[in-house]
């Protein structure tokens, strides 16, 4: 029994257990349906390899593959790191970047071939169906979202283990590994198993992209990452494509045990849910940066800009990245970072970034304005005055509260000068 009339879907598809199962699915239930899955490199490495054989064989009519690392980098992680947002204290927002740019491509290429649907592998539970339908929303909204996970009978990844074997497809999961993960350039998230009780810590073989700080070198390693307007441009002064930067300190910062998150974070759908990451080399730069923008940046903006960061942040979580307001917060934030040029040293040691130099043309910092000994450029008897009129507000409270017959409502008694007979 068909759900309804659908010509061709384009899918999303990893090749993955929810993906592997879907290409059938949908030819299936819709009126066997023609089914173009596509995949978008953003980093996945070997996850790729043998893809098109797999889709093919799974009922797919092609697989259109599209290297997006390089727009990825710069159009959506960059922005990010340069906003400074950080969902919930700790969640660089990896995957969350990377569901928009893959969502606009998947509405381009149904354009282009004529396609009348979209497909996708999301959870109900998830975050991603918000991401990758929001977007189809503001791209093409005549475009129809199929969403099998919200459809189907299965209701469980052993249930979708089951009915892949039942049309052949071969799979990387087992009963035993049943990680769901998603990876791109930026980082790996890790979710399921047994990541579902929040008391177990993590498998020390679930880790991929980096090792065990205890298992990192005992000696620390230094490293520079040159900065312009913003954007980091250079490992130890050579000059790097924004991929090959990523794929380096990648390398490097995984191998000394950096960018390894383990968070319950509140999902948009409102329930929580714990998630392990990996992100290495956007640690380190999002780290860097941010002491570039201790340097360049004047008091006011700086503080201003870490409350831009936390909206930023919910926005481009919550899927709502083609959004007027996103776009607005964009334009602040490429005004904050025309000085933030400049390299900083940074010391990688058993998971932990230390800061270890800073220096930028447009620095703000003087030596001779922090030093205590020179007068010539601060007189310390100004302080006075300033101190005077700083404290006005809480002098005259509490010179009312005593001229009224009380005292500061912030003098609580020290009861411990009362002696009991």
């Amino acid at each position: 029994m068909t759900k309804g009339k659908v010509h061709k879907v384009v899918l999303a598809y990893s090749g993955g257990l929810d993906t592997s199962v879907i290409v059938p699915w949908l030819k299936n239930n819709y009126d066997n349906c023609e089914v173009i899955c596509f995949t978008a490199d953003v980093g996945q490495q070997e996850e790729l390899h043998g893809l098109e054989e797999k889709a093919i064989g799974s009922g797919a009519s092609k697989l259109v593959v599209l290297d997006l690392r390089e727009e990825f980098l710069k159009d959506y992680v960059f922005p990010t790191m340069q906003a400074g947002a950080v969902y919930e204290r700790d969640y660089l927002l990896g995957t969350s970047i990377a569901r928009p740019l893959m969502a606009k491509k998947m509405v381009e290429i149904a354009e282009k071939e004529g396609a009348d649907a979209l497909a996708h592998g999301c959870t109900g539970k998830g975050n991603d169906q918000v991401r990758f339908e929001l977007t189809a929303m503001a791209l093409n909204p005549k475009l129809k979202v199929i969403a099998p996970w919200r459809e189907w009978e299965i209701g469980s990844r052993e249930d979708a283990i089951k009915y892949a074997r039942k049309y052949n497809i071969p799979l990387t999961q087992t009963e035993k590994d049943i990680y769901s993960r998603d990876r791109n350039i930026m980082h790996l998230s890790h979710e399921g198993g047994l990541l579902e009780d929040p008391w177990n810590e993590p498998e020390p073989s679930m880790f991929q992209l980096s090792v065990s700080p205890e298992d990192a070198p005992d000696e620390p390693e230094y490293i520079e990452i040159g900065f312009e307007k913003g954007n980091p441009l250079s490992l130890n002064g050579e000059k790097l494509s924004a991929v090959d930067l990523f794929v380096r300190l990648n390398e490097t910062a995984g191998a000394h045990g950096i960018g390894r998150v383990d968070m319950v974070e509140n999902r948009l759908v409102g329930m929580k849910s714990r998630g392990v990451y990996e992100t290495p080399a956007g640690t380190v730069i999002f780290r860097a940066h941010q002491a570039l923008e201790s340097m360049c940046l004047d008091k006011y903006t700086m503080h201003y800009k870490d409350f831009v960061a936390v909206k930023y942040a919910e926005l481009v979580y919550n899927g709502m990245w083609f959004m007027q307001l996103r776009e607005a917060l964009d334009a602040f934030v490429k005004v904050t970072q025309q000085t933030v040029t400049g390299t900083v040293r940074l010391k990688l040691y058993k998971g932990n970034i230390i800061i270890a130099g800073r220096q930028s043309p447009f620095s703000l910092y003087r030596e001779d304005y922090a030093s205590f000994g020179e007068e010539d450029v601060y007189n310390q008897q100004d302080a006075h005055g300033f101190i005077q009129l700083f404290g006005l507000p809480l002098k005259v409270e509490s010179l009312l509260a005593i001229d009224g017959g009380g005292e500061s409502r912030y003098r609580k008694p020290d009861y411990s000068k009362f002696k009991r007979d």
